[in-house]
């Protein structure tokens, strides 16, 4: 991917990155899908493709279940959903991380940077995810099981400290984008999960990258400048 000088610049002035779970660091998208087509067959509905699911599946997750199983409580969807999460016929992978994902973190890590995990994910599962895969210890602080993240970006940023011209919201969905928006930060959507590239370019992120490894060789060849 060829950017500006500028906004080359300006990916490097990020001190603060945040970042999204599912489809950003780590590939879960086969037990979302198979936890998905639990909790619609406990009711009797028609299954999902994946390609189907990538069509239609969208955050926050409440309004997706609004329109599958409309007057369902979300309680009672949450636990149908955990108990085709765990009894996945991918569960064996444990959700591994993405390409790159490890060699990214340790990559900002060294840089000296801040970094923060803002995700849907249920913050139970994440927690033992993020501990068996070894990436925990480089976030500073997490939210997961969040609903709507729009709800929650500005809590973030206050409880940080962390000035919007210096932070950037890394995800792989619309919502994520919108949230960045919501919240008056830097967006970057990638490419590596839910949902395509036409769906991406929908909501305007300000960078639209490939993959981690992509986004690394764009901030390893260029100067720092701050």
């Amino acid at each position: 991917m060829t950017l500006s000088h500028m906004r080359e610049e300006k990916l490097h002035s990020y001190q603060n990155w945040i970042f999204d779970w599912s489809g950003t660091l780590v590939d879960d998208l086969a037990m979302v899908l198979d936890a998905t087509n639990h909790v619609l067959g406990v009711y009797g509905k028609p299954l999902l493709t994946k390609k189907e699911f990538q069509a239609r599946f969208r955050l926050p997750y409440t309004g997706f279940y609004e329109e599958v199983l409309p007057d369902v409580p979300l309680s009672e969807l949450e636990d149908h959903f955990r108990a085709g999460f765990a009894s996945s016929a991918a569960s064996g992978v444990e959700s591994p991380l993405l390409p790159h994902a490890q060699d990214f973190l340790k990559f900002l890590s060294q840089r000296g940077v801040r970094m923060f995990i803002l995700s849907s994910m249920d913050a139970r599962a994440f927690d033992e995810h993020a501990k068996d895969l070894g990436v925990k210890h480089y976030f500073e602080a997490c939210y997961a099981g969040v609903l709507d993240k729009r709800e929650q970006i500005h809590r973030v940023l206050e409880e940080h400290h962390l000035a919007v011209d210096k932070t950037v919201f890394l995800g792989d969905m619309t919502h994520d984008v919108e949230t960045a928006q919501h919240g008056g930060i830097g967006s970057i959507a990638l490419l590596t999960g839910y949902q395509s590239r036409e769906q991406l370019l929908s909501v305007t992120p300000d960078y639209l990258i490939k993959d981690l490894s992509e986004l690394r060789q764009i901030l390893d060849t260029t100067p720092t400048s701050q």
